[in-house]
């Protein structure tokens, strides 16, 4: 099943991925692809792409590709979230795609890469999402 990428967009207004200018470009419910484009006021003192920004792209991906596959009335959040960083970023755009490590009845893990728009890898993220059930 192919979910509609800008809708995805869409859903995240008024929050956080919004402001960060997170854009979704692919959507199944086996893969999700969103792009952040650098600028001056997502960059550290050094320069470089803040490694919060990273991490909330990532967290944003990962926990929307779990939206996409929760059953009907459950919701999300995050249980817990790994991050290594291998290399910075000072400019362009920053992709995020994420794929199942597991999917579960009451949890999910997702593994989503962050790689530079050359694909040199800048950051993995492991995140496990608790899939919240309708009382």
């Amino acid at each position: 099943m192919t979910i509609d990428p800008a809708a995805l967009t869409q859903h995240h207004k008024g929050c956080l991925p919004e402001l960060l200018g997170v854009r979704f470009i692919e959507a199944t419910q086996d893969r999700v692809v969103a792009e952040l484009e650098v600028r001056d006021d997502l960059k550290t003192f050094g320069g470089r792409l803040h490694g919060g920004a990273i991490m909330a792209l990532a967290d944003t991906v990962g926990a929307t590709a779990t939206f996409i596959n929760l059953p009907p009335g459950a919701s999300t959040t995050t249980l817990e979230s790994k991050t290594n960083f291998f290399a910075g970023v000072q400019e362009g755009r920053v992709r995020a795609e994420t794929t199942p490590l597991h999917r579960g009845r009451t949890t999910m893990a997702w593994q989503t890469r962050v790689t530079d728009a050359s694909g040199r890898l800048l950051a993995l993220v492991i995140q496990t999402q608790m899939v919240l059930l309708p009382r």
